[in-house]
């Protein structure tokens, strides 16, 4: 078993003594790091961190938040003067290319960052540390870019008062040898012990603790520092650059591919999966002295005091502070594990932008509830690069979680909701859904959640058109109508006699509004055909309590897809709303009050939840979802699709009882 271990002294005092006991995860015997206390250390480390923050901890644009990017606004439009007011001969390429090269670094760091969450969430992952990551580790990181817009800045003033770096050479081997000497010399032994210095209890609690508050790391959990710490990195890392500028050998590839090999293996050491081949070690011996791998750095992060090296662990090893495991650890995160989930969730993608508040997309993006106001109008072109990408593909991996017993999943088909409307193309998403149901049931996967439009009655008749096809199916179908109609139901003030059901009808809406005549509430319909298909299943006592009529004079509407404007405008002043479709309903009334999709709060204990669930507020989950999760939980062996249904007060008491509790 595997477990946290927190310092029995004051945080400080393990600190300060060496040989204390470090608040760090232990090992098992395979070397892989696994704790059953989420965020306990975390939580231990903010408190170090928030304890005696030390002087230039902030980063001097942090009040301009969004805006801060206009302090490279001067340098940017000089460049653009220049390219149109300069005859081509005359440009300087190395300060034309500093903001280029800006935005690389952006993209680059972004490309870990999907890559690492992808590898992270598959069943099949080569994982280095197996815990899980919150929204405070999300929302500390989210400044990532800051080093690169200091680190412009310094360019920038670099090349108005170093001449020398004016007018530099696209290409010389000596100076790319006399930076890589200098790296591999003085920029790895300063920052070794420069690093050792800031685990001294003095500096790790006014400024390192800030980075080792994450213990499960990102890619970019590499460059969140205090802005002081940053200063002293980009003193060492000019050693190089400087030098060479000022020996006159530096030139634009040398000085842009040191940078580049900063950036790259930052994010590789930080990834948190395991990518080195061990035939690389077999070929060139001494390579595992000149280049460390994410497994050797993650055990800094876990054990504190050892691998500090800041690439080549050469020093680690001169200095005896390697930490013993390190090559149990590769090997074992090298071999990979497959891990089976039980539960299945199979969701789509709803705008364009809408892939970049994937977990896989942009993490400050996904860890917001998705709005399609925000404006990132300027990652256009790239939506539409990632639309004929996912084109070619099938469902694909975004998420994974644990709670209780329960391992999960969460699969998103490549297509977006405007396409689930065309006829020509309800035949390809059904076969794309097939295909994620029997990958599912050959996994052994034992239930498959449909999610928003994946369970449309005209695409699939809510699920039933797989049940059809393959009656021997193990897994079961799931679409969460009986938790969405009970939480539905539980959503209307309890003193309510009277409601309107309004919009574009289904399944949910039926049971509802069966459920709400059954206990005398007054359910008024506009719908002919509904209001007589609904009036048939009632029992004689309940009928009358179903009206057809355009009477707008109720505080409560349920409604669903299809609401137009002009029949908000009817409602009274202070109308509650409240939706039973998978989509929300759009807010036109300021004087009203609008519920959420049919959805729960998720209980402290569910695991690796950092991402918002489209519009959903963090840590909250769609009915769907959970349905699929109180199925595994509860051991039920039926499906939830099509026309078969749970109880309604029986699916409400297990999620309740689980720990999920109401939105609203």
């Amino acid at each position: 078993m595997k477990w946290l271990t927190l310092p029995s002294k004051p945080p400080s005092a393990a600190i300060q003594d060496e040989s204390s006991p470090s608040h760090a995860i232990k090992r098992s015997s395979d070397g892989s790091h696994r704790t059953g206390t989420p965020g306990a250390a975390n939580t231990l480390l903010a408190l170090i961190m928030a304890s005696r923050p030390g002087l230039l901890t902030e980063w001097p644009w942090q009040r301009l938040g969004n805006f801060k990017y206009v302090v490279l606004a001067p340098w940017a439009l000089h460049g653009l003067y220049l390219l149109a007011t300069q005859e081509r001969k005359k440009w300087d390429l190395a300060y034309l290319l500093i903001l280029p090269s800006l935005l690389l670094r952006m993209v680059h760091s972004q490309v870990w960052i999907s890559i690492s969450r992808f590898q992270n969430a598959r069943s099949k992952h080569h994982r280095i540390v197996d815990k899980s990551l919150e929204f405070e580790q999300v929302d500390r990181e989210r400044n990532w870019d800051d080093q690169i817009i200091f680190n412009g800045l310094l360019f920038y003033l670099a090349f108005m008062y170093i001449p020398s770096g004016r007018n530099l050479p696209l290409w010389r081997s000596d100076g790319a040898l006399l930076i890589a000497l200098l790296h591999m010399g003085p920029v790895e032994f300063l920052y070794y012990w420069f690093h050792r210095a800031l685990h001294h209890h003095f500096l790790y609690t006014r400024y390192h603790s800030h980075h080792h508050a994450s213990i499960v790391t990102e890619p970019i959990t590499s460059v969140i520092h205090p802005f002081a710490e940053h200063i002293v990195y980009f003193l060492l890392f000019s050693i190089p650059t400087l030098t060479a500028t000022l020996c006159g050998t530096a030139s634009i590839i040398s000085m842009i591919g040191y940078i580049a090999y900063i950036d790259f293996m930052n994010n590789l050491g930080h990834c948190n999966f395991e990518i080195i081949p061990k035939w690389l070690f077999t070929v060139f011996p001494p390579l595992k002295y000149l280049m460390y791998t994410p497994s050797f750095h993650s055990l800094h992060h876990t054990q504190f005091r050892v691998n500090y090296s800041l690439f080549m662990p050469f020093y680690d090893y001169v200095y005896g502070t390697v930490d013993k495991s390190s090559d149990l650890l590769y090997e074992s995160a090298l071999e990979g594990k497959e891990e089976q989930p039980d539960v299945v969730h199979l969701t789509h993608l709803t705008s364009f932008l809408s892939i970049y508040h994937l977990r896989v997309g942009f993490a400050s993006l996904a860890s917001k509830p998705y709005d399609p106001k925000t404006p990132i109008f300027s990652l256009w072109p790239l939506a539409w690069i990632s639309i004929i990408f996912m084109w070619i593909n099938d469902s694909f991996t975004v998420e994974r979680n644990s709670f209780e017993k329960v391992k999960m999943q969460t699969w998103a088909l490549p297509r977006f909701k405007f396409q689930y409307g065309l006829l020509s193309a309800r035949d390809a998403i059904n076969d794309l859904v097939e295909k994620a149901i029997l990958e599912a049931d050959n996994k052994g996967i034992k239930f498959l959640t449909l999610e928003l439009l994946n369970q449309a009655q005209e695409l699939n008749g809510s699920g039933e058109l797989y049940l059809q096809k393959y009656p021997k199916l193990k897994l079961r179908i799931v679409d969460g109508s009986s938790l969405a109609a009970a939480i539905v139901v539980n959503s209307i003030p309890p003193e309510t006699r009277k409601v309107i059901l309004t919009g574009n009808q289904s399944k949910v809406a039926y049971r509802v509004t069966i459920a709400l005549c059954q206990k005398g509430v007054e359910v008024t319909m506009r719908q002919k055909n509904d209001y007589y298909m609904i009036k048939s299943q009632l029992p004689e006592n309940a009928s009358s309590f179903l009206l057809l009529s355009n009477d707008c004079n109720a505080q409560v509407w349920l409604v669903g897809d299809g609401l137009e404007d002009i029949q908000q405008r009817r409602a009274p002043k202070g109308t509650l709303f409240i939706p039973f479709s998978w989509f929300p309903t759009k807010k036109v009334r300021k004087d009203c009050i609008y519920y959420t999709t049919p959805a729960m709060k998720i209980p402290k204990t569910f695991e690796n939840m950092h991402s918002c669930e489209n519009w959903l507020p963090r840590r909250v989950m769609s009915a769907s979802r959970i349905a699929g999760i109180v199925h595994a939980l509860e051991g039920w062996n039926s499906h939830e699709c099509g026309d078969n249904m749970q109880d309604l007060d029986k699916m409400w008491a297990a999620a309740l009882r689980h720990g999920f509790l109401p939105v609203n």
